[in-house]
């Protein structure tokens, strides 16, 4: 059962953004929290940032202030907006969901310098 999907991950250039969604199948999975995750080429996957299901935001220290995570009860979307972008950025971006911890498929974020 599907109950995340992830989109808008792409090529861009260093310094440019990119706007990441993640679809729920259910309110319930927006709304309890989610976390953005990546994984790049030889790495161990790694959490990016969470919502809370207050509405509360965390971030990796390594995209403070560069990324905002966010949501939309009514569209059961949660997005991941990507300012600043540096190479080391590039990986596979997954959505995961608290309330069934459950994973989406991953998009690939690829930041040319």
């Amino acid at each position: 059962q599907v109950r995340v999907v992830e989109s808008g991950g792409g090529l861009v250039q260093a310094g440019g953004s990119l706007r990441l969604s993640c679809v729920a199948s259910r309110s319930i999975y927006i709304s309890y929290g989610m976390d953005w995750y990546r994984q790049a080429p030889g790495k161990q996957r790694e959490l990016v940032a969470t919502i809370t299901s207050s509405g509360t935001s965390n971030y990796a220290d390594s995209v403070k202030g560069r990324f905002t995570i966010s949501r939309d009860s009514a569209k059961n979307t949660a997005y991941l907006q990507m300012n600043s972008l540096k190479s080391e950025d590039t990986a596979v971006y997954y959505c995961h969901e608290n309330w069934g911890n459950s994973w989406g498929q991953g998009t690939q974020v690829t930041v040319s310098s």
